[in-house]
């Protein structure tokens, strides 16, 4: 997972979560696979987290959340929220490059 490997987004000094709607016995085999050590994964079947976060307003076809990044200050206020699967986004893109998380994380937590 290149967040957790690039040494630029670890001085920002944020934790990563990963949720998805996968169950844990699903996720498990796949944790190892991508080479994720230092992101927590947590399972979210029922979707609650995911409404609770707004994010199912770009869920795609089979009603699961897109590809979404969500910035939570430590207040628990959500201060930066985007969807790269979403129409308004061209790329409508999977990945995002390390570099413009790091320009959106700064710009938004200051």
């Amino acid at each position: 997972m290149d967040l957790q490997n690039s040494s630029r987004f670890q001085a920002l000094n944020v934790q990563v979560i990963s949720i998805a709607r996968d169950s844990v016995a699903e996720m498990a085999p796949e944790i190892p696979r991508l080479g994720i050590t230092s992101v927590p994964v947590l399972s979210d079947p029922d979707l609650s987290v995911s409404a609770q976060y707004d994010v199912l307003k770009w869920a795609i076809g089979n009603g699961e959340p897109s590809h979404t990044f969500v910035l939570v200050d430590g207040n628990g206020k959500i201060v930066w929220i985007k969807d790269y699967g979403a129409p308004d986004n061209p790329d409508r893109t999977m990945y995002v490059e390390v570099p413009e998380l790091v320009r959106y994380v700064r710009q938004h937590l200051n």
